[in-house]
């Protein structure tokens, strides 16, 4: 028998990715979505997906339609980077996913897969997406006194810097390939300092995978996984492997760009939780990488 999975921000960078696998491997997916929500990034995925616009019907109607839906993953957010408003930025991050982890609870789902961030870790909100870093640790804290209270799994998955093919296009990877790739003379950038724990989409979609078939330990309703290569590496590494991996000859200009205050320096993945159900990235950073590339260079081709 088909396990019923329910999917938020499927039409999003991460979500999308991770329908499209639950599909092969024989989940029955349901989404929830807006009306107006751009379905691009699925589309050849729709007909075999049952989807709700959750502004025209109530949070539980899936529940009451499905009969039982086995796990929820909600990978929907809002970071403020998009200019979403202080209210809609606690409406996507705290408010929605609490009102659907008591309809999980309330109509006897197994499991509750978080989304959360590595911007997190400290107990000080992220002074860059302050809003965002609040919204979402408040909902972690909800999560976890709900499922210690009510007996309903909740696995809060910390994600690292996730990247891959047609990730949003204003953050950093997806911006340095384009400019390279469009033979820029230069790109200015920070010092680089800063480092970061990359971990590659398809890589996550795996973590979920391992999650979703992870057997039941008693009486852990609530469990951290943190996803990621499990090594750091600083932009200026990064940045300097895909200028390598391009093999052009765009100058990189780091220093030219003011370092933000309030930067978190240092990020990395503790992966042992993860490694503990047999999960590992399927790749090196390189490859991962020369994989982006490729896949950038592609879009560009198709778009010309």
């Amino acid at each position: 028998m088909k396990k019923t999975v329910l999917v938020t921000g499927a039409t999003g960078f991460i979500g999308s990715q991770l329908v499209k696998h639950l599909l092969q491997h024989n989940y029955q997916v349901i989404i929830l979505k807006r009306s107006f929500s751009d379905t691009s990034r699925i589309q050849d995925s729709l007909s075999e997906i049952t989807a709700y616009d959750i502004d025209k019907c109530s949070i539980e109607k899936p529940f009451q339609d499905l009969g039982k839906i086995d796990t929820v993953v909600h990978t929907a957010t809002a970071t403020g980077r998009r200019k979403e408003s202080l209210i809609e930025i606690f409406e996507t991050n705290t408010a929605f996913p609490l009102k659907l982890l008591k309809a999980a609870k309330d109509f006897q789902a197994k499991t509750f897969i978080n989304t959360d961030t590595y911007v997190n870790k400290s107990n000080i909100p992220y002074q860059e997406l302050g809003s965002y870093s609040l919204s979402k640790k408040h909902f972690q804290q909800w999560g976890k006194q709900i499922a210690l209270a009510h007996k309903i799994e909740f696995f809060n998955v910390r994600l690292e810097y996730v990247f891959g093919i047609a990730d949003y296009p204003n953050k950093l990877i997806p911006l340095v390939i384009k400019k390279i790739l469009s033979n820029a003379s230069e790109v200015e950038l920070t010092s680089g300092e800063q480092q970061r724990d990359f971990i590659h989409v398809e890589d996550v979609v795996l973590a979920y995978l391992l999650l979703l078939e992870k057997e039941s330990e008693p009486s852990q309703y609530y469990q951290e996984y943190e996803v990621g290569m499990g090594k750091a590496i600083s932009l200026r590494q990064l940045i300097e492997m895909l200028k390598e991996l391009t093999e052009v000859q765009t100058k990189l200009k780091f220093g030219a760009l003011p370092q933000r205050s309030g930067e978190i320096m240092f990020s990395q993945a503790d992966t042992k939780a993860m490694e503990a159900i047999g999960w590992y990235p399927a790749k090196s950073l390189k490859e991962r990488l020369m994989q982006t590339i490729e896949g950038e260079k592609r879009l560009k081709e198709q778009a010309s």
